[in-house]
């Protein structure tokens, strides 16, 4: 499903009409906007664009673990909407950053670094891939104090909407050893325009819902944008207000007793946002026969007029 959402932000930015550096960093989008002429694999960073709050713990000389240090790691797109570049803020006053490139030729992420601490002529750069895990793993070939060839390996791990964590690790070519010497644990900040955007999407969704349960489908079609499209079970994709009402309507005699959306991602990008989940309720017919029914869902929204307004919808049932 996570695939499938990055790929809807892949196409919901292409509706944005593409100026000179439409995508650079601006007043409204103080973290710039994913090019859609760039690779998909851009989007493998897409959850992490923003600020964190984290946690970092590196080891000693020793070996030892070393007291966690506080830290900001802000991410966001460069090069007119084509790189990613991200900083790390610390409290104790080492701060690095990277610059982020997927080279299509390549097929891989290449990541260069560097740092206040030890600035550097050369910077040392990583590369690696999105796993079928989630996780973007990184390498960087580096020996081991012994002498022992391998590499240092970067995981970005459990990333979602709320944070992401962070290892890094020395490992042996084959990985069948690894010595970890860095880890950071991060959560999201909260950016209070995006709550309320998420707050005013739930409130549109309950909206719907109880339009339904109201049969007012007037309502129902006004909650989708004049060019929205739905996309049915076993039918053609239906586009306008006038034929998405048409589909809506039910059976003579049947009413909805029970409707309601479950979102498990809100992601909000400007004038666009996509959610997903899932959505329940329960029917009554002509006979008095009630059924229940469930299912799941991707919606793209777009702002119209500073209302949200569906633009794409689709759901199928999911079976007991």
């Amino acid at each position: 499903m996570k695939t499938f959402a990055a790929i809807l932000l892949l196409i919901l930015t292409s509706q944005f009409t593409i100026g000179q550096y439409e995508y650079d960093v601006s007043a409204q989008h103080p973290y710039g906007l994913p090019n859609p002429e760039a690779p998909k694999e851009l989007l493998d960073f897409a959850p992490l664009i923003g600020e964190c709050d984290c946690t970092s713990i590196s080891r000693n000389q020793d070996q030892s673990w070393a007291e966690p240090v506080d830290m900001v790691w802000r991410f966001k797109y460069i090069l007119n909407g084509y790189g990613v570049q991200d900083e790390t803020l610390k409290a104790d006053g080492k701060h690095s950053g990277s610059i982020r490139q997927y080279v299509k030729d390549s097929t891989r992420w290449y990541v260069h670094y560097y740092s206040s601490g030890s600035p550097s002529t050369i910077l040392p750069a990583w590369e690696g891939n999105k796993s079928e895990d989630g996780n973007i793993v990184l390498y960087r070939e580096q020996k081991a104090p012994n002498g022992l060839d391998g590499f240092y390996k970067i995981t970005f791990s459990e990333i979602n909407a709320n944070g992401f964590k962070w290892l890094g690790e020395w490992v042996n070519k084959e990985e069948t050893f690894s010595f970890p010497t860095w880890k950071i644990d991060c959560k999201k900040r909260k950016d209070q325009d995006l709550e309320n955007g998420r707050k005013e999407l739930l409130k549109t969704m309950k909206e719907f819902s109880t339009a339904y349960m109201e049969g007012d489908y007037d309502r129902i079609a006004n909650a989708y944008t004049a060019d929205g499209k739905i996309f049915p079970n076993n039918t053609s994709i239906i586009t306008g207000k006038d034929a998405i009402k048409k589909r809506w309507i039910l059976p003579e005699g049947t009413r909805i007793l029970h409707h309601e959306l479950n979102p498990e991602e809100i992601n909000i990008l400007g004038d666009y946002a996509f959610d997903y989940g899932y959505y329940s309720g329960r029917s009554i017919n002509l006979k008095g026969e009630e059924t229940a029914f469930k299912g799941k869902y991707v919606v793209v929204w777009k702002k119209v007029n500073s209302e949200w307004k569906m633009y794409l919808d689709i759901w199928n049932r999911v079976a007991d």
